[in-house]
């Protein structure tokens, strides 16, 4: 199969992510036109390290560029401050100068900390992701997103540091348990909810074989990123268009906080609840027919999915602290909670004026249908 090009036109901070079967064998030639010095400082994760990191040292080593590599620990917890620090002071270590590339191969938790990272050493250093999960390929790897979580919350601190490239593998996923196949799978089928019903259309048809079939994988991954490309290109900061990609997002974080960020909600999984929650919110205000939310519960339903507060183990907080976790979401603006509402499927808008006792209602439901 050919590569697929998406440019993220941002003007002169423009880089393209390049989608393709065998593109991490590739890497070190990829990668080479953008060194100043042939070497690169990767920062990868004890899961990823052992599948994939010996073939873009291999990849590295033939375009003749010289690597080091740092591995962490794996699993939401490692984006914090303690290795927030670590990587910084291995990196500095490395004497990464301004004008070197420091490549972030892994998942999303890997990609948002070492885009941070990258952010803040010697005030910005470029950096390229080689995403190697399903949702880090079609959301978090592009855009400049990156951050870390705290005790209040996640991703409430970061910065917008955009890559200078992202090689998006579509043959190294093949290595994921289906767990994490199916949580990414929750942020492509976001793209289709929130602004392409042809896309959702064609996904409850295709989908089911993304697993299995590389030219399908390739097509929802490709589909992703552009549709990603072109909102972050209107929107880079997130003042507006781009507060679309956060459709199921304001439930999903609370829900991860309350789970403690660990294996019982992957993110990917709270986005698919999330999604489900939010239509049957527009539902119940009237925006969008009853029609709406249960096709999308179907659908998720049919890729096994989780879709209910019911499918979290063990306990929940009750309906009033999932509100209150929701009030410390980032896209609370002037004390007021955004939901990204849908008047049908792939017509996301944003709303701010969503009465709290509608939404505590709802989450109340969700609750006592989980008992």
């Amino acid at each position: 199969m050919a590569v697929d090009v998406v440019e993220v036109a941002l003007g002169a901070r423009a880089y393209e992510v390049r989608i393709g079967q065998g593109l991490l064998a590739q890497a070190g030639a990829e990668m080479a036109p953008l060194l100043r010095r042939k070497r690169v400082a990767i920062v990868t994760d004890e899961t990823v390290a052992p599948l994939h990191l010996a073939t873009l040292e291999a990849a590295c080593a033939e375009a003749g560029i010289a690597t080091a590599a740092l591995r962490l620990p794996a699993g939401e917890a490692t984006k914090s401050w303690p290795h927030l620090a670590t990587c910084v002071e291995w990196l500095l270590e490395q004497k990464v100068e301004r004008r070197d590339v420091v490549v972030a191969l892994g998942g999303g938790v890997i990609g948002d900390l070492v885009g941070f990272a990258a952010s803040v050493l010697r005030r910005g250093v470029r950096f390229v992701q080689i995403p190697t999960t399903l949702l880090a390929q079609v959301d978090s790897s592009v855009g400049g997103k990156t951050g870390i979580n705290t005790a209040q919350g996640k991703n409430l601190v970061g910065a917008f540091h955009q890559p200078s490239l992202v090689l998006a593998d579509i043959g190294v996923l093949e290595s994921l348990p289906a767990r994490d196949f199916l949580s990414g799978y929750g942020e492509v089928v976001k793209y289709g909810l929130l602004g392409d019903a042809a896309f959702f259309d064609w996904l409850e048809g295709n989908a089911v074989d993304l697993a299995r079939d590389p030219a399908k994988r390739q097509r929802a991954v490709l589909r992703s990123v552009q549709m990603k490309a072109e909102i972050v290109a209107r929107d880079e900061t997130e003042e507006g268009d781009r507060a679309l990609l956060n459709l199921g997002h304001t439930f999903c974080h609370a829900l991860e906080k309350a789970t403690g960020y660990g294996d019982r909600l992957l993110h990917g999984e709270g986005v698919a609840i999330g999604c489900a929650l939010a239509f049957e919110l527009s539902s119940r205000l009237g925006l969008c027919s009853q029609e709406d939310p249960s096709r999308v519960r179907a659908h998720l339903k049919a890729m096994g999915m989780k879709l209910d507060l019911a499918d979290i183990p063990g306990d929940l907080p009750g309906a009033e602290a999932l509100l209150a976790l929701m009030g410390q979401d980032k896209k609370v603006i002037d004390g007021k909670l955004r939901f990204i509402l849908a008047r049908g499927i792939g017509q996301a808008f944003v709303a701010e004026d969503v009465p709290g006792d509608l939404v505590l209602r709802l989450l109340q439901d969700a609750l006592d249908a989980k008992l």
